[in-house]
């Protein structure tokens, strides 16, 4: 979440997300129960991201994100979901190959990510959170079609997925997950 907005109103997914650090914090040791529980309640009653981020100030800062994921594979299926540092890019580089990039639950560093796809024969699946904006205009589709949750650009959206690059024989589908 970014702090250079702090008055911006928090969405559902703002308070999921720092409520999911709390949970880490506390599993390390970080905080005691009663603490716990007094920021799980601060923070789903928060209204603004400033108010977020001062429950997390005193915390670590969450895993570092690679400034590119490369994903190169021949065949088979390759998954990231859970809770994963999801870098500004990522390059997808596959053939006979799906893939699926699961962003609900990932922790985002950048309200932008670039996805280059380079796809042969495959599938590339993005699972979003509500309000997420996939723009697939830079794709080159050979025999292959690209399926898109979120068709409208909005400029205060959570997230933006920009994927570019070209697929023969390949899909590219968005489903909207929990957020």
């Amino acid at each position: 979440m970014s702090n250079h907005a702090p008055e911006m109103r928090a969405s559902h997914a703002d308070r999921d997300r720092v409520v999911e650090v709390l949970q880490a914090a506390a599993a390390d040791g970080r905080l005691g129960a009663e603490e716990l529980d007094t920021r799980v309640e601060r923070a789903l009653n928060a209204r603004t991201r400033g108010e977020l981020s001062a429950l997390t100030a005193d915390l670590p800062a969450r895993p570092e994100a690679k400034e590119v994921l490369v994903i190169r594979q021949a065949g088979g299926k390759y998954v990231q979901d859970g809770r994963w540092p999801v870098p500004p890019r990522i390059d997808v580089h596959t053939q006979i190959c799906r893939v699926t990039l699961d962003f609900t639950r990932a922790l985002i560093t950048s309200n932008l990510v670039r996805i280059n796809a380079e796809m042969m024969h495959g599938r590339l699946r993005l699972v979003t959170p509500p309000g997420t904006v996939v723009d697939a205009g830079g794709l080159n589709l050979a025999f292959s079609k690209a399926k898109v949750a979120s068709k409208d650009f909005s400029a205060d959206a959570p997230l933006h997925i920009e994927v570019s690059g070209s697929l023969l024989h390949a899909k590219l589908i968005e489903r909207r997950g929990r957020g």
